[in-house]
């Protein structure tokens, strides 16, 4: 029994010294630890080196010596245990990780880390932490000292996310290359590779893909844009290459930009990690070229698209099905329904913008169709989805269209080549980069998009928006309902 001189409610604390009866020798407490009331302690064999576990009734008290600082005697703890981990095919990454992983995160690590390359799709839906999941990978992979030169490559929107979330949450440090960076770092490089600058980098995808085309640019202009964005990436030696919302790699074709792309980056590391809530989005073919990324030996055509063959390269965890560390469900179960929105005598002019645009956008696609401008097309698309939103949404894009179609300046030749990519991008991608762009405009179409945008702006003057007034008045109609005047809502 511990002496209670060494210790208070005889219990040592840790960073004292004790002797190990079962040792024969003094030893340092470095970890208590309790199970059914018995308690051990992890501690320091100065003699040799190593750590052991010894019960409570083998130790008592001694005098304190002076062996190495306690820091020096908790790293050697530290490379202990990362060398038992490794011999035991224990997970590292989680246990220094500065976020506690979720149990389907856990699988997904577990999974990437059981064969002998890691080349899979984590497929989770939105909302479960997959960025989390490929940082777990990247600092496995590390720890392991199988990787060392990382790259990210990730739609624009999300990129200074990547970044954030590697530092905060692994404290790993990579670098942010934008189209922008690249004349600053010619000049700091030289003619190096920038690539090979950096050993862990974040890029976006659309900075690196492949150009055919461009208007005023010669065919040697374009070769040596294509040779330093995307050549000299690819020959910049990675060792693992992420790519978040990777369904866009698949593409409408195998000969549009960014599947030629994914295919350049498929070859390029021996690890690769696929990342997309959406991978199949109903289109067999584009999922097929997804997968053959990972690896065209099993996917050969499209008929090789079986759930026994793509389930052994799939992480996929469902919300339904995600839990909490005590194994709760971790999202509430859900119901959803429409709630359909009445026009009343007051809305009279909101219903007649609602007309005006849906005219405009059934004669725009119409012309669109037979000119073969699919770019076009889907711009009225999204414009119809936009004032079926709200007023101030197709407000908002209306004006972006004017301003494009009083330019001086209207040139399509970029769009006439990627426009296939396009279409494959999100709804707010194509948005932004439709309405960026200076598309030619369809007859007597600056006249009638001026009309509809003095209409919509006479509609925010004179009142509160249909579907606004609709969704206050469910808001007030769920607080009375569950008689709380304090119900939170989250939209």
């Amino acid at each position: 029994m511990l002496d209670e001189a060494n210790s208070s409610d005889s219990n040592p604390s840790i960073g004292s010294w004790v002797f190990s009866q079962e040792h024969r020798e003094s030893v340092r407490i470095l970890e208590p630890q309790t199970i059914w009331n018995h308690t051990s302690y992890l501690v320091w064999r100065p003699s040799v080196e190593a750590v052991a576990w010894v019960t409570a009734d083998q130790l008592s008290s001694v005098d304190e010596p002076r062996p190495k600082s306690f820091d020096h005697l908790l790293y050697r703890v530290a490379a202990a245990r990362v060398v038992e981990g490794l011999a035991e095919d224990v997970l590292l990454a989680p246990l220094e990780a500065g976020v506690i992983p979720l149990p389907h995160q856990l699988v997904a690590l577990s999974k990437a880390m059981s064969g002998d390359k890691v080349r899979y799709l984590f497929a989770d839906e939105v909302g479960l932490g997959k960025t989390i999941e490929a940082g777990l990978v990247i600092r496995e992979l590390k720890l392991r000292g199988l990787v060392k030169r990382v790259l990210v490559v990730a739609p624009k929107g999300l990129v200074t996310q990547w970044v954030q979330e590697m530092r905060t949450h692994f404290h790993e440090e990579f670098q942010l290359i934008s189209p922008s960076d690249f004349s600053a770092y010619r000049h700091l490089v030289g003619d190096d590779n920038i690539w090979r600058r950096f050993d862990q980098v974040v890029c976006p995808v659309d900075s690196v893909k492949p150009l055919e085309k461009r208007r005023g640019w010669s065919r040697d202009r374009i070769e040596r844009h294509n040779q330093e964005r995307i050549g000299d990436l690819i020959a910049a030696g990675w060792d693992l290459i992420v790519v978040d919302e990777s369904h866009r790699l698949g593409g409408s074709t195998d000969t549009v930009a960014r599947y030629k792309l994914g295919k350049a980056l498929a070859d390029a590391a021996p690890y690769l990690l696929l990342l997309s809530a959406t991978p199949h989005q109903g289109k067999t073919e584009s999922f097929h070229r997804l997968m053959s990324l990972l690896d065209k030996d099993s996917f050969p055509d499209v008929g090789s698209i079986k759930h026994e063959n793509v389930a052994p390269f799939v992480v996929r965890t469902e919300k339904r099905n995600a839990i909490d560390d005590r194994g709760e469900p971790l999202f509430m179960p859900r119901s959803t329904r429409l709630i359909p929105v009445e026009w009343q005598d007051k809305h009279a002019l909101q219903e007649q913008l609602y007309e005006a645009v849906t005219e405009y956008v059934r004669q725009g696609y119409n012309q669109a169709m037979r000119e073969n401008r699919q770019y076009l097309g889907f711009l009225m698309i999204l414009m119809q989805r936009l004032v079926t939103s709200s007023t101030r949404a197709i407000a908002t894009a209306l004006e972006r269209r004017l301003e494009i179609l009083k330019s001086t300046t209207i040139t399509e030749d970029d769009l006439n080549d990627e426009g296939a990519d396009i279409i494959d991008a999100d709804s707010q991608e194509q948005l932004e980069e439709l309405l960026a762009s200076k598309i030619t405009g369809l007859h007597n179409e600056q006249e009638e998009v001026k009309l509809l945008l003095e209409t919509a702006k006479r509609c925010q003057v004179q009142g509160t928006d249909a579907r606004a007034e609709a969704l206050l008045d469910l808001l007030y109609k769920t607080q009375q309902e569950e008689n709380d005047p304090e119900l939170k809502f989250l939209i």
